[in-house]
């Protein structure tokens, strides 16, 4: 936080940190307006806030100063006679009252309506009189008695202690109350000469430094609360501006997305019908079922049609499968699964182009793994996008190994690994994000549209597993896809015959055949 009055060096905050200079700089301008439109130098709410806090400490203290004034006028009858005495204790007693009455004006006022200019002059005038009262039965000559300078000191040290902590958070103040009494004292002791006086006058004048400073850090102290609790009160009224902000900004996301779903749930109906009537007619064409092409160029034309509309429609379902995703549609059609198997099935299925690029798939799979409880469709997805995505960035001459395991808590894994390219530490969070792409990716002949990852890590999520991509440039790129243990299905013993059922009542009774079957067929149950 900056310090009140000071400048900020808006220079040595970072590029990125415009929001922070704006708030610094609208804060220094603020800062610098009230400052102009104040009389003390500080806000005109510190102001006001200032003499709130000297009319509350003058009203909680009005007891006490009362006391003071009728103990140190009996006392002072002593010296000083009873009628002396008297009318000083009644003239004390008055500007006290008027003290009191003033203070309660001003806390009954509202803020807008106080002028602080005319409300600390008046307070500041009050406590002249109160200091000049204090100082007229103080220097009374009392005359012989050597007590009367003792009684003179104390009585001084403790008026100037009690006003300088009342009206510290009015310095002015302190200092009209306390600087007359310690000046009359510390003159009379100078004028009475000798040794024992002057030290007397040494000391009221130190006594009075010191109040004094004190005074200056409670003022100060005050101040500096102040200026705390306004600044934590700008950054509440900032944060819930930021908030209402954000509320605002989610609410049209929200719509926006529900926007977004309604198109694209609308466009896939209109896109799919054209797109089957193309990509049927150019396989036909493709395949010359009636009679070959006059020009042989038409076959490759009609060949590149119905690949772009794989691609597009490809494309297509990948879109609505995120956007299904992002809307929290998507439902898993959840059953008992066999992770090895549909590993090996997209290993199948992608062998010939790997191949074709001259890239060698390695298949490392632990024995006897139990089945899964997942959806098939979307872990076959999985390893597919992880796969094609291997194939597609790895070199003529690569390796890429598919690992399927057990994890350490108990569930089970997924691993992808190629010698590719890699992806740089920074541009990780790129790739992961919706159709974003590496710089590796856009300088790659076969550019894709940045969903693969997405989706497989979304689908990955839906399953309450886990996905970590690990990369090292001009070393290679490894996904692992974990499985929680509660998805592992474990198998029981099958039933045995060795004994007759006993058929409960009211259950069917079963043939030999179904028997057997059923003693064949093993059981399954969820969990570990």
């Amino acid at each position: 936080m900056p310090i009140p009055g000071e400048q900020p060096d808006l220079t040595a905050l970072p590029p990125e940190s415009s929001p922070v200079k704006r708030r610094l700089a609208a804060q220094y301008v603020r800062e610098a307006r009230d400052r102009l439109t104040s009389s003390s130098g500080t806000r005109p709410a510190f102001d006001y806030e200032l003499l709130r806090l000297y009319a509350q400490n003058r009203l909680s203290a009005s007891l006490v100063i009362l006391l003071l004034v009728t103990t140190v006028g009996f006392l002072s009858s002593l010296w000083t006679g009873a009628v002396a005495a008297g009318a000083w204790t009644a003239s004390v007693l008055v500007i006290h009252a008027v003290f009191i009455t003033k203070c309660r004006q001003f806390l009954e006022l509202p803020m807008a309506e106080a002028s602080a200019r005319s409300w600390r002059t008046r307070f500041i005038v009050l406590d002249l009189f109160y200091g000049l009262a204090w100082m007229f039965i103080l220097v009374h000559p009392v005359g012989t008695d050597e007590n009367s300078g003792t009684f003179m000191l104390f009585v001084m040290l403790l008026v100037v202690a009690v006003s300088s902590m009342l009206a510290s958070s009015l310095p002015m103040a302190a200092i009209a109350a306390t600087f007359p009494v310690t000046a009359a004292i510390a003159l009379d002791f100078a004028l009475r000469g000798g040794l024992r006086n002057y030290i007397l006058a040494i000391m009221a004048v130190t006594a009075q430094g010191y109040f004094a400073v004190l005074a200056y850090r409670l003022y100060s102290t005050t101040l500096a609360t102040l200026h705390a609790r306004a600044e934590k009160d700008a950054l509440i009224g900032e944060l819930e501006q930021a908030k209402a902000i954000s509320d605002e900004a989610r609410r049209r996301a929200e719509a926006a997305n529900i926007s977004k779903s309604r198109f694209l749930a609308q466009m896939s109906h209109e896109l799919r019908t054209p797109l089957n009537a193309i990509l049927g007619f150019s396989e036909v064409m493709k395949t010359e079922v009636f009679g070959e092409h006059a020009v042989p160029a038409y076959k490759e034309y009609s060949s590149d049609i119905h690949n772009s509309g794989v691609h597009l429609l490809g494309l297509i379902n990948e879109i609505l499968d995120l956007s299904r995703i992002e809307a929290g549609r998507y439902e898993l059609n959840e059953e008992s699964v066999s992770l090895v198997a549909i590993v090996e099935d997209c290993h199948h299925l992608l062998k010939l182009r790997a191949t074709n690029r001259g890239i060698t798939i390695h298949d490392v799979f632990e024995s006897d793994l139990p089945r899964l409880w997942a959806d098939e469709r979307a872990i076959r997805q999985i390893c597919l996008n992880l796969l094609s995505n291997a194939i597609k960035f790895t070199p003529q001459g690569g390796e890429i190994w598919l690992k399927v395991g057990w994890t350490a808590s108990g569930g089970q894994y997924m691993s992808c690994k190629d010698t590719g390219a890699g992806i740089p530490e920074e541009e990780i969070p790129i790739v992961l994000a919706s159709f974003g792409q590496g710089s590796n990716s856009i300088k790659s002949a076969e550019q894709g549209a940045g969903l693969g990852l997405p989706i497989a890590k979304s689908l990955v999520d839906l399953h309450g597993g886990t996905f970590v991509l690990k990369s090292k440039l001009r070393i290679g790129t490894e996904v692992i896809v974990t499985f929680p243990p509660e998805r592992v299905v474990a198998a029981m013993a099958p039933m045995t015959e060795h004994a007759p059922p006993i058929t409960p009542p009211g259950e069917p009774v079963l043939s030999p055949e179904e028997k057997r079957r059923l003693s064949r067929r093993p059981l399954f149950r969820v969990g570990t």
